[in-house]
């Protein structure tokens, strides 16, 4: 896996350098070679689920090139696999989840009424909820990731709401 980014792996070198106050190039979606054409091969639920605030940094979402998938792919079966193998989950591969998931939180989101001012995208993975976009305060960014918790089946969630609109503020990966 050597100098090759997945999604997760660029959308942990965003968070690293934005914490050490550092520009990223994988933040603003640009790398330094010619990139190779990525799909979303794994078919990874990532949508928009609320638009009210202009402006704010679109994320890139689950996005592979066929060499990530070939390396990601034992990955996944194995880590997929091992909450049912240890009693975890009831399906056999955790990924299976998301597809039922991905639509209960957007409905739960917009259905809720809180979170209607907001900008918010949710990507699926692994019953791991990640939370991209933009919201009023720090306060509804907390209340967002609390209320996504409660949906049946969640395992985790992923916070990466930002106060504001600012394009330097993204902590996730822009979609180029």
């Amino acid at each position: 896996m050597e100098g090759i980014f997945t999604f997760r792996k660029r959308l942990a070198c965003a968070l690293v350098l934005a914490a050490l106050g550092l520009p990223s190039a994988f933040a603003q979606g640009q790398g330094a070679q010619s990139p190779a054409p990525r799909t979303n091969a794994f078919n990874d639920p990532f949508v928009q689920v609320t638009s009210a605030m202009p402006g704010c940094p679109v994320p890139e979402g689950p996005l592979y090139t066929e060499a990530e998938v070939r390396e990601l792919a034992h990955v996944r079966s194995q880590h997929g696999g091992s909450c049912h193998r240890v009693g975890r989950c009831r399906l056999p591969n955790s990924y299976l989840y998301d597809a039922e998931i991905i639509p209960r939180v957007q409905r739960y989101i917009r259905e809720e009424g809180r979170f209607d001012d907001t900008s918010v995208w949710v990507l699926g993975e692994r019953r791991l909820v990640t939370l991209m976009g933009c919201v009023q305060s720090a306060e509804q960014a907390r209340a967002l990731e609390k209320a996504v918790e409660l949906v049946d089946d969640v395992m985790g969630v992923i916070n990466l709401l930002q106060v504001g609109v600012e394009r330097s503020a993204a902590r996730y990966p822009l979609a180029r």
